[in-house]
């Protein structure tokens, strides 16, 4: 078998064997295969697309490129929750949680953040003391204890994929649905979970920016999981504007405290509530909306914070947490330049931002500034006067605020007419 005549095969808009597809990702993982025919292949699929049998032999090769997770010690049933990463989304930071006081075993392992997307490891380690590095050991022990841990990926878990994506990410194909779908499940389905809801972000703070794409990239996974075996249902949910009010590492953990306390942002609230309810569900809790019933009283009774809690002072986080989070020695005001109604926050520019100011990195090696970051005071809809504040900016370098402060001008709209109503949630795909 010759990379050259697979190459070929996908170019001319043939359907790859699985033993092809095995070839091509056992010689990205070894190294066996040139940066160059790795390369010309992914371009062949981004043109010429893959059937949904193509995609899950993809998936699963890369997902058997490395360590596969055994959770069979874990006690009870394991549920996970992945998103396609979004502008302000801490959603795992509460739901995780109050699955986990609702007896769902939660083992999630999580990702960092690049480009204008946050990242549940960096959220995480912006508490001080937290450890998101734990031996498979010490992980389960974890879960069977308290219900809850978790980790960032190791760099022998589908470490094709990490091959992948580099070469993805500077040859203009990592728009690839198929290739989207193998990047994604193919993580999930090294961990040994039961049950995995996908939060699959559309609008202009996601990858997916239609929701015609995004339904088509949440059938596709379903797909992938329910030929892997497990329980997969996917929610498409609107992420043309930040999700809460924060956006940044600690003012997200902060954020997430609140909205457990009872006291957080509705949207925020309410996508973590029906999220907590799916999760629930297929972990066979009842419906959905029964499910949803149970995490609102996880809130209201305060098991959910104290798992959060539990969870913070099992992996090392400081006692003093929340309260001691970092916090940006410097900040400044943006403000409404007119009077109106604010119709528009592009949700990808305000992430660009929030990485302007030191919250994200551009590169894998680049630096996080904890407290650094966006709050915002207004959301689309709210009637704004000229002067009013429209956010508050964080961060410990002066000279990041301008760029910032210029790039969020560019993506604000204020105007004499209220926008319409988006919904939170488009559709749940089963």
């Amino acid at each position: 078998m010759r990379i050259y005549d697979i190459i070929k095969k996908k170019r001319d808009g043939g359907e790859l064997s699985t033993e092809e597809i095995d070839f091509f990702i056992r010689g990205v993982t070894d190294g066996s295969i040139p940066d160059y025919q790795i390369t010309a292949l992914l371009m062949a699929i981004r043109l010429r697309g893959m059937t949904t049998r193509e995609t899950c032999d993809f998936t699963f090769a890369v997902r058997d490129s490395g360590d596969r997770l055994d959770f069979s010690a874990i006690d009870g049933i394991r549920a996970d929750k992945h998103s396609t990463g979004g502008v302000g989304d801490k959603t795992s930071l509460i739901v995780a949680p109050i699955v986990a006081s609702l007896g769902v075993k939660v083992a999630k392992m999580s990702g960092r953040g690049l480009g204008h997307t946050g990242g549940t490891i960096d959220k995480l380690e912006s508490i001080r003391g937290f450890r998101t590095t734990l031996s498979e050991e010490e992980f389960i022990a974890q879960v069977n204890g308290i219900g809850i841990a978790i980790v960032g990926q190791s760099k022998q878990f589908a470490p094709a994929d990490k091959k992948l994506y580099a070469l993805r990410d500077v040859t203009a194909t990592v728009d690839s649905m198929p290739l989207i779908a193998a990047s994604i499940m193919g993580k999930k389905l090294a961990a040994d979970d039961d049950c995995i809801v996908l939060d699959v972000k559309t609008g202009s703070g996601s990858f997916m920016k239609t929701v015609e794409d995004s339904k088509k990239l949440a059938r596709l996974m379903v797909d992938i999981g329910k030929g892997a075996g497990k329980k997969t249902v996917a929610l498409i949910t609107n992420m043309d504007r930040p999700l809460g009010y924060a956006i940044g590492n600690a003012l997200e953990v902060k954020e997430a405290v609140e909205t457990l306390k009872g006291q957080g942002p509705s949207d925020l609230t309410e996508v973590c509530l029906i999220l907590a309810g799916e999760m629930l569900s297929l972990a066979g809790m009842g419906t959905p909306d029964e499910g949803k019933r149970l995490a609102r009283r996880a809130i209201e009774d305060g098991s959910a914070l104290a798992k959060l809690r539990e969870l913070v002072l099992a992996q090392g986080g400081s006692p003093a947490f929340p309260e001691d989070l970092p916090e940006a020695q410097l900040s400044r005001t943006f403000c409404a330049k007119q009077s109106g109604y604010l119709r528009r926050v592009d949700a990808e520019s305000y992430g660009v931002a929030s990485l302007l100011l030191g919250a994200g990195r551009n590169r894998a090696e680049d630096t996080i500034d904890y407290g650094a970051g966006i709050l915002l005071h207004k959301k689309p809809g709210d009637h704004v006067r000229e002067g009013e504040p429209l956010a508050t900016l964080f961060s410990n370098r002066e000279d990041a605020f301008s760029a910032a402060e210029s790039t969020l001008l560019a993506a604000t709209e204020v105007g004499t007419e209220p926008p319409a109503d988006e919904p939170l949630v488009y559709d749940i795909v089963e």
